[in-house]
């Protein structure tokens, strides 16, 4: 099923590439296995070009894919709905998935806590909700807010792409207002160097791994109650 999508949604969406970092790929699969949720049906929500998929699809019974655009990169063989996640309408009914993902998505967003009700409105009880973001209080984005007043996943060439800057402590909120178990926050151990290229070893990440990820995951459950 799919919707009309307006032409600004589309360009923004767009803009985006469809695509995220292999760290937070990798960081959404490990906390999968971690939880020993990796068998059942996956709903990706802001898919993009399946970057989820080919790093978690082939351990889940079946994925489903939904965004507002279908990037050339998603295989044709997945599903995938085709909507507006700013919108309270979705085509997929509840309680649809055992893991709802949404990877690099909740920032594009106008309204994060409704797009986390929404979240939890898919998974079935005791299903995971996992949800990464940019992570603002990395050194490299606290440097950035001082120097330029913006967050470092925030700034103009980001516009309108990314609309929604939130701590950790929002997510954990939205979360919890949305009916969710909060199960733990962790990050990519990988954080780019201010003013280079270039990342910070992952070993010296480990040590510090909020100042020095770029990235977070919340952890969530749907309480069987």
């Amino acid at each position: 099923m799919s919707v009309a999508i307006a032409a600004d949604l589309t360009a923004r969406a767009r803009q985006s590439l469809g695509a995220s970092h292999d760290a937070i790929y990798a960081m959404v699969a490990a906390a999968i296995a971690r939880h020993g949720a990796g068998d059942g049906r996956l709903v990706d929500v802001g898919c993009g070009g399946g970057g989820l998929h080919r790093a978690v699809g082939a351990r889940c019974a079946s994925y489903c894919g939904i965004d507002a655009v279908r990037y050339d990169g998603l295989s044709g063989d997945v599903e995938f709905h085709c909507v507006d996640l700013d919108q309270p309408a979705w085509s997929l009914p509840p309680a649809a998935a055992d893991i709802v993902a949404a990877v690099e998505t909740i920032e594009h967003l106008e309204n994060p806590w409704a797009f986390m009700r929404q979240l939890a409105a898919l998974a079935v009880p005791g299903g995971l909700v996992l949800v990464t973001t940019p992570n603002q209080l990395s050194g490299l984005s606290l440097l950035t807010l001082l120097l330029k007043r913006r967050f470092s996943a925030f700034q103009d060439a980001h516009y309108p792409a990314h609309r929604t800057a939130l701590l950790e402590t929002d997510l954990i909120r939205a979360a919890r207002a949305g009916g969710l178990e909060v199960l733990e926050v962790t990050y990519t151990l990988a954080g780019r160097l201010p003013l280079t290229p270039w990342h910070v070893p992952r070993a010296l990440s480990a040590l510090a791994p909020r100042w020095l990820s770029d990235n977070l995951l919340l952890v969530a459950r749907r309480p069987h109650a």
